[in-house]
C-alpha cells in the first residue's frame, strides 16, 4: 500500500466561522504533521492574506483557499477555490458579493427574531457582529445562546433562525467558478454528496448536477471528505475519474466550533494517492515528498 500524503485543504479560521486565528491554524497544522494545507474561509480571503504573511520558510507549503456559499434553482452547493492570486480583481468581486449578501442575511434575520419571537440584543452587540469580517449564522446562534433564547447554537439555528429564508440573497454557482477561474484559480466542488440539512445527492441527481457546474468550469471534487463514508467517497472518485477531474481531501475543521480533527480528510484506506489528486498537486506545484515516490 503506497504512503499517503498528509494534507487537509478545507479548514476554516475565526475569519469565519471557526475559533482558530490564522496564526493559530499555522502552528495547528504543524502539530499535526501535514504537508500540505489550505485555509478555505466562508467568503473570505483575509486569513489566507493573514496566513501567507505569517509562514516561515520551512512550514509547510500553503495555498490560498476560498468556500463560496452558492445557490441556484436546484439547491446548495459551496465551491472552494485554490491557489489563485489574493490580488486579483476576480476573486475580490465574488468575495464582496459574498458579504454584502451576508450582511444583508444579517439584518433580516435579527428583525426577524425580534418580530417573531421577540428576541432583541444589546446595540454593542449588534455592533460587534457587524464588524465581522463575515458574520454568519453561527455567531448569531452563539449570540442568541449568550442570552438565553437557546440552550445551544444548534437549536439556535434549527428553530429559529432557519425560519428566516432567502431568496436571491445567495452568490450563484456560475458566479463564483468565474470568479475563482478569472484569477487563475482552481474550483472545487466542497463535500459533493451533501446538500442542504440533511440532504444526501448520489446516483443519477449527483451526475446531473456536476455535468452543469463543469460545464460552468468547475475543475475537482472534494472526494477525500471527513464526513464521507467509504461508499460516497468512492463515488466521487469514481466521478474525478471519469470526467478527469481534480481530488482534493478536506477535514472542514472549525476548532471547537465542530467536532472535526485538523487533518481528518478521509483518505485512510485508500491504497495509493487518486490519479486525480496527482495531477493537483503537479497544477499547483506541490512535489511529493522522496518518500512518496518511491
Amino acid at each position: 500500500m503506497e504512503k499517503l500524503p498528509k494534507i487537509d485543504l478545507h479548514m476554516h479560521t475565526m475569519i469565519s466561522d471557526g475559533t482558530d486565528t490564522p496564526e493559530e491554524i499555522i502552528l495547528n497544522v504543524k502539530k499535526a504533521g501535514l504537508q500540505l494545507f489550505s485555509i478555505t474561509d466562508h467568503d473570505a480571503i483575509k486569513g489566507c492574506r493573514i496566513a501567507a504573511n505569517a509562514l516561515k520558510e520551512d512550514d509547510p507549503r500553503f495555498i490560498p483557499g476560498v468556500e463560496f456559499s452558492c445557490r441556484d434553482e436546484d439547491g446548495k452547493y459551496h465551491i472552494l477555490g485554490y491557489a489563485y492570486d489574493m490580488e486579483s480583481d476576480g476573486i475580490k468581486k465574488v468575495v464582496k458579493k459574498g458579504h454584502a449578501n451576508r450582511v444583508v442575511k444579517l439584518i433580516a434575520r435579527l428583525d426577524f427574531l425580534k418580530e417573531q419571537y421577540g428576541f432583541d440584543f444589546p446595540e454593542e452587540e449588534v455592533d460587534r457582529l457587524f464588524a465581522m469580517d463575515n458574520p454568519g449564522k453561527p455567531h448569531l446562534g452563539n449570540l442568541m445562546v449568550k442570552y438565553g433564547y437557546a440552550k445551544t447554537k444548534e437549536e439556535a439555528i434549527k428553530e429559529y433562525i432557519n425560519k428566516r429564508r432567502f431568496g436571491s440573497e445567495y452568490l450563484r454557482p456560475e458566479f463564483a467558478i468565474e470568479g475563482i477561474l478569472a484569477s487563475g484559480g482552481v474550483p472545487v466542488l466542497a463535500h459533493p454528496s451533501y446538500g442542504s440539512g440533511d440532504e444526501i445527492i448520489v446516483g443519477g441527481e449527483m451526475e446531473e448536477r456536476l455535468k452543469k457546474l463543469m460545464a460552468f468550469g468547475l475543475q475537482g471534487l472534494e472526494a477525500c471528505y471527513s464526513g464521507f463514508p467509504g461508499k460516497l467517497r468512492s463515488e466521487q472518485l469514481g466521478y474525478a475519474e471519469k470526467y478527469d477531474l481534480y481530488v482534493t481531501a478536506g477535514s472542514d475543521y472549525h476548532g471547537s466550533n465542530k467536532m472535526v480533527e485538523l487533518g481528518d480528510t478521509c483518505m485512510h484506506g485508500l491504497e495509493e494517492i487518486p490519479d486525480g489528486m496527482r495531477r493537483f498537486f503537479e497544477r499547483i506545484g506541490f512535489e511529493l515528498p522522496e518518500e512518496h515516490n518511491e
